[in-house]
């Protein structure tokens, strides 16, 4: 019987070059293979690549052996869930469509296995990133699409997937070294939903530092890390996280006391 759900995100596919890209989709897809025979629902937390638009009859060119594989998991009754981060903010129904994948644009509740769960990208929340913020609101406007989707594809993508690339305001983040807590965003942001509400595990990608942070004695923050620098993923059994890199000794601690 499937009973673990599993978690990765920030794959950046198509990030820096084609070629370092098609390394990182060949592993993320055997890392997939390995779990399919136990998986019952993967999240996919967002920024899987690293530049996304759809077209009315175009997509951006590559990934077919992640889509590929993502196919042939969702047939297989496998639930896929893929949250839009703010490198492919711009999907829209076309991976709804064909691999039938759940799309969340925002932070969501879930539960399973008797615990609560909150799950996003990461994004833009807590304090700080005012920058990015303002930035966010132009993106996701009807009139930025509307004017995109009127640009050449060859030289619209191209363009975007240079800015992806060179500009930290589009990306929402200024580094990927530990700040400490205390200026940890996320972490801020999920002290302040517990003062609402109660969650096990509140999970988000982002970062790309796969972390494990004790909020309280009874809820935690999971970042689930990156497949460029260190290839992590979690997953859920009996009602615990687990977080660990793929083909790697797992024995440096994530967690963040």
């Amino acid at each position: 019987m499937k009973k673990k759900i599993y978690f990765a995100s920030d794959l950046h596919l198509g990030a820096p070059n084609a070629q370092d890209s098609f390394k990182r989709e060949l592993l993320f897809v055997e890392w997939l293979e390995t779990i399919k025979h136990d998986a019952d629902q993967i999240f996919l937390i967002g920024d899987m690549f690293d530049f996304w638009f759809e077209y009315k009859t175009v997509v951006p060119r590559g990934f077919i052996r992640f889509l590929g594989k993502l196919a042939e998991l969702s047939d297989s009754g496998i639930v896929i869930h893929f949250f839009v981060g703010n490198h492919d903010l711009w999907l829209e129904d076309y991976l709804v469509e064909q691999i039938n994948l759940k799309i969340y644009r925002k932070p969501t509740e879930f539960t399973f296995q008797g615990k609560n769960f909150l799950i996003g990208h990461g994004d833009g929340l807590g304090p700080g990133d005012r920058g990015y913020k303002i930035i966010k609101k132009v993106f996701v406007s009807k009139i930025a699409q509307f004017l995109f989707r009127w640009t050449h594809p060859n030289v619209s993508i191209g363009f975007a997937n240079y800015l992806s690339l060179r500009n930290k305001l589009i990306s929402g983040i200024d580094d990927f070294k530990f700040r400490g807590l205390e200026n940890e965003w996320l972490v801020s942001y999920c002290h302040h939903k517990l003062k609402d509400k109660h969650y096990d595990y509140m999970i988000f990608g982002h970062r790309h530092l796969p972390m494990e942070v004790k909020l309280n004695e009874r809820s935690t923050y999971i970042n689930t890390g990156d497949w460029i620098n260190h290839f992590t993923y979690a997953w859920l059994e009996k009602g615990e996280i687990h977080l660990k890199k793929y083909k790697k000794e797992n024995n440096s601690s994530f967690i963040y006391d």
